[in-house]
């Protein structure tokens, strides 16, 4: 059984995109995680996963689909999060946070072929990843490696490659984490409620500063 996991936070002023503010003000950046998070959400139901499951640290809201699974986060650091969604898999498992309103099914479908692959790696371009996925999901894999640091992408391809695996790589992604960010991703995403968003409270702060 093939899992698509999407790991999330839920989407509450104050608690996420945190570096979005300033410019925009706290309830503004949480409705920017949530329509990253939507888009997201959209585009992993559309790839013909067994399962889907969101593995979320919080409370659904209106913004999740029907046909997702939910699981709560467990507590501890990242590498300990992440770790245990992969052991909940009884199976190949893709794993992809909620940063990337950019991604798309054409490019998340081909890391759910395991003929080649024993692993798959999407790079962030602040040196994290977007995206992992392993043929035989090994919590090791992942305990230990430093999260959130240039050097954590690396680190983790590295201890990848450490166990001996054939490792796929994904087109390098851009997390949304500063308004820069926003601006770069929503530029690229024309048609996504991420850029229509962005668009919207751009505009609308120019028009107030006007």
């Amino acid at each position: 059984m093939t899992t698509l996991l999407v790991i999330a936070k839920q989407p509450l002023p104050g608690r996420v995109k945190t570096r979005l503010t300033p410019p925009f003000p706290p309830e503004e950046a949480a409705a920017l995680a949530e329509a990253a998070l939507a888009d997201t959400l959209g585009a992993a139901l559309a790839v013909p996963a067994d399962r889907h499951v969101l593995v979320l640290d919080g409370q659904p809201g209106g913004w999740l689909p029907p046909g997702f699974r939910l699981f709560s986060q467990v507590t501890g650091g990242l590498d300990v999060r992440l770790a245990a969604a992969f052991a909940a898999c009884d199976g190949p498992a893709l794993l992809i946070g909620m940063d990337t309103p950019q991604v798309t099914p054409a490019l998340l479908a081909p890391a759910l072929c395991w003929d080649t692959y024993d692993a798959w790696f999407g790079p962030a371009a602040d040196g994290g990843f977007w995206a992992l996925g392993l043929a035989s999901p090994d919590p090791a894999l992942l305990l230990g490696v430093p999260m959130s640091r240039p050097d954590t992408g690396a680190l983790q391809h590295g201890r990848l490659r450490a166990a001996g695996l054939r490792i796929g790589t994904l087109p390098v992604l851009r997390d949304v984490d500063t308004a820069e960010d926003a601006r770069l991703v929503a530029a690229e995403t024309p048609g996504t409620r991420f850029a229509a968003l962005h668009s919207a409270l751009t505009t609308t702060a120019a028009g107030a500063g006007a």
